[in-house]
């Protein structure tokens, strides 16, 4: 009976919950930005002492380095095995952002890999340290919940995707016929990657530039979203999704954003998000292809084919606004996009040739009409406002035929001449090579492909950890932003917003109830809500959003 009373009331201790680096390192900066203590310790359901034995730790816990989940850094746990996760992160960030959906095996493959060559860059380090590091099935199962990544598959048969996306293709006809859609109202979308400022590797310019440490990947890269229509007449502006929401070319060119040839978005990733996408799909995709559809006398019906990247929500449908709910939306089945998804189909490649080609023939005009040498201008003149040009300009270069064509795959009725050999484009790669050799680059065929290639391929472990480095910096960056705003006079508290929106409240009814014209008081107090009082309630409404995604964070790290 005491065995069972002992039994009964161990199980009824509650488990100690370890707090992770992460965590820690939050409830530090909540603090100095001027958190109460106690505020804190009822975010995150813990004493006032948990709160107060981390923050007399703090300048312990901020030298830590520890990769996301980590409670604690031991000698067990080595630092080369933070720094693979932290890498690992980053790169099935990258994979998910591609709309890849990556297998167990595909990331344990990728740990083992990224350790082997952390290892191989350490002074002393021998093959048996190579070989420490298995990437079992247990390892796998602790970074899944440290990290709490979810969208892994645990086994694939990679030879069935053909044969998928044959019955997909097979359906995917069979609807179109039946639905009725014209090659004219089917669009498709898909986003790149872009190094905006890339050479070939060969060149003397890339070898310089790859010399010089620092975080180029974040600085140098950006995301650019393309639609068109089968019919290959119809090409909607992109969207642009960069880390600066404002780079200093802007002002020295003095840019309007809202002329642009593109709809330009900034986070600190430079990723299309769902937010972003929802807003290109209002203001951008429904009113272009509206209008499109007008002028052509055809009737107000599309279907906008996509993959199932995490930018793209299930669910877009209902975020459409009423005037365009006439748009229609389709997903491509997963894993299927490469053999499927008609931007793909030599569309994307295309535009980047045409951008290296544009990027050559700037080089070109400067170095041939001014006293600039090539390494001047690209390192002293050449800016994002420059890309911006050359990316409209091969946009605009991409043709009719080619994005046409590129439905062959997946809707051969709709591709003009279908029947017959395909022609290809002008050879733009000669061109560019051309231009290399007349300003005495050594680059050929092979150069250009490659270049062209790499910004479909996978970073490199260098440029994982360049990566990891510059968002780093723009945390850091964020968190200075924070505590400037913090220290001006503008700075407003939750409580301080409450406690006017009271005051106005109280002033409301005093005047509602001595004031003797009502209505003239109902219209000024609507007037002064909508032009004034709307700001605050937006501030109001975004810390909420704040604290409800750290309050859900720390759950889902606990």
């Amino acid at each position: 009976m005491a065995t069972r009373k002992k039994k009964v009331e161990k199980e009824g201790i509650k488990k100690k919950v370890m707090i992770t680096v992460e965590v820690k390192k939050e409830i530090i900066k909540k603090h100095e930005q001027g958190m109460r203590v106690a505020d804190i310790a009822r975010c995150y359901s813990k004493s006032t002492s948990t709160i107060c034995t981390i923050l007399k730790k703090k300048e312990n816990i901020r030298r830590l380095d520890a990769a996301k989940g980590v409670t604690r850094v031991s000698k067990q746990r080595p630092q080369v095995l933070e720094d693979v996760e932290k890498l690992l992160l980053i790169w099935i960030n990258e994979k998910q952002r591609a709309g890849d959906t990556v297998t167990e095996t595909f990331i344990c493959e990728k740990a083992k890999a990224l350790y082997t060559e952390l290892i191989s860059k350490l002074p002393g380090m021998s093959t048996e340290n190579e070989e420490s590091f298995k990437a079992s099935r247990g390892w796998f199962d602790n970074f899944k919940r440290r990290s709490g990544i979810h969208f892994v598959r645990h086994r694939e048969a990679m030879s069935s995707d053909t044969k998928a996306a044959e019955t997909f293709t097979t359906e995917f006809q069979e609807f179109m016929v039946s639905e009725g859609y014209l090659p004219h109202q089917v669009f498709s979308c898909n986003e790149t990657r872009l190094f905006w400022k890339k050479m070939p590797r060969r060149t003397y310019i890339a070898a310089e530039e790859n010399a010089k440490p620092g975080p180029k990947p974040m600085k140098d890269c950006l995301t650019l979203l393309f639609c068109a229509n089968a019919n290959g007449d119809c090409k909607v502006k992109p969207l642009l999704v960069y880390h600066s929401e404002n780079p200093r070319a802007f002002k020295k060119c003095k840019v309007q954003k809202s002329q642009l040839n593109v709809m330009w978005r900034s986070n600190s990733r430079g990723w299309v998000t769902p937010i972003l996408f929802v807003e290109w799909i209002n203001e951008v995709f429904g009113p272009a292809v509206k209008k499109y559809l007008l002028e052509k006398n055809l009737p107000v019906q599309v279907l906008l084919l996509m993959d199932n990247a995490p930018a793209h929500p299930p669910g877009l449908e209902n975020d459409l606004l009423e005037e365009f709910k006439f748009i229609k939306v389709k997903f491509l089945p997963a894993n299927k996009t490469p053999l499927l998804q008609p931007l793909d189909q030599q569309v994307i490649s295309n535009f980047k040739k045409l951008y290296t080609k544009a990027l050559f023939q700037q080089c070109f005009d400067v170095t041939n009409g001014t006293n600039l040498t090539l390494r001047e201008f690209w390192k002293n003149h050449f800016h994002i406002v420059n890309s911006l040009k050359m990316i409209d300009k091969a946009w605009d270069g991409v043709t009719k035929q080619t994005l046409n064509s590129s439905w062959r795959k997946l809707w051969s009725d709709c591709v003009v001449g279908h029947d017959l050999v395909y022609e290809p484009e002008p050879p733009v790669v000669d061109e560019i090579v051309s231009l290399g050799k007349t300003m005495g680059l050594e680059v050929n065929e092979d150069d250009i492909e490659e270049l062209v290639e790499e910004n479909s391929h996978e970073l490199t472990t260098d440029e994982l950890m360049d990566l990891h480095l510059a968002q780093q910096q723009v945390v850091m960056k964020e968190i200075s932003s924070e505590e400037k705003a913090k220290n001006t006079k503008d700075f407003l508290t939750s409580n301080e917003i409450q406690e006017m929106f009271h005051m106005w409240e109280s002033l409301q009814n005093f005047v509602v109830k001595h004031h003797p014209d009502k209505a003239l008081v109902v219209r000024a107090v609507e007037l002064f809500n909508d032009n004034a009082m709307s700001h605050f309630h937006e501030i109001l409404k975004r810390m909420q959003q704040q604290l409800s995604l750290d309050m859900r964070l720390v759950k889902e790290e606990l």
